[in-house]
């Protein structure tokens, strides 16, 4: 059975997603410990990315007073995918409900439902009304929106089937998974060859770095290159249950 997970886009890639422009995301592969790194381990059970303890000199190997070596075995943990294949998405974005009283006294909303009004429960009581989007909005300021990591499934708009989910390292990305990305460049096109593909990167390191807090960057920013979940996906129907 598909799983219905949530995933959260900030007001730019809900745009491209909408405008069919973005196809793909990618997401750091978090780490759990701090003595441990992530890397590709394969075995016969085949390939996958594992999180394993640190080989320093002293704590994990070393040498014996008659010249032999020593080496414990290091602990490590399988790295799970937030997604896989098959998946449905629906899509937290940044949100807002304005109930019926407020569209009929013409304040904050610039549209007319155009369906029958939603019950739902804004501020602690129940209210009929509609959820507005600041994606796409005609007049954003006049709404007071929500965070999108609040944003119920009952209130998205957006549903994405997953296609495909792989690991790689940031840095392995070229110019049409930065367009994948929903990312333009905007100077160059595919024509231009190598200068598009670098201007392509370009844009996207500085989009990614945006989104990393300055503590972490130098653990998931674009110089770090670390392992990411590469996550694609289609735009779907919201599923029946």
């Amino acid at each position: 059975m598909d799983r219905v997970m949530p995933i959260l886009f900030n007001t730019g890639m809900t745009e491209a997603i909408l405008e069919g422009r973005k196809t793909a995301t990618r997401r750091a592969v978090r780490y759990k410990y701090g003595n441990t790194e992530i890397k590709m381990n394969r075995d016969k059970y085949g390939a996958g990315l594992i999180e394993i303890q640190k080989d320093v000199e002293g704590e994990t190997h070393g040498k014996n007073p008659d010249g032999s070596t020593w080496h414990k075995l290091r602990p490590y943990i399988e790295k799970r995918p937030p997604y896989r294949p098959g998946d449905i998405l629906y899509v937290r974005e940044t949100w807002g409900f304005v109930p019926c009283i407020k569209c009929n006294m013409g304040e904050l909303i610039s549209r007319r439902c155009g369906e029958d009004p939603i019950e739902y429960g804004d501020g602690g009581s129940m209210s009929e009304g509609c959820f507005v989007y600041k994606a796409g909005h005609t007049e954003p300021r006049r709404i007071r929106w929500r965070p999108s990591i609040h944003m119920p499934r009952q209130a998205a708009r957006i549903w994405l089937r997953v296609t495909d989910v792989r690991a790689e390292r940031l840095q392995e990305i070229d110019g049409w998974g930065v367009s994948a990305e929903g990312v333009d460049n905007g100077k160059s096109n595919p024509a231009n060859g190598k200068r598009w593909e670098n201007m392509q990167r370009m844009v996207f390191s500085e989009l990614w770095n945006s989104t990393i807090k300055k503590k972490d960057i130098c653990i998931y920013g674009w110089i770090a290159n670390p392992w990411v979940w590469v996550i694609e996906f289609e735009p779907c129907e919201k599923p029946e249950v």
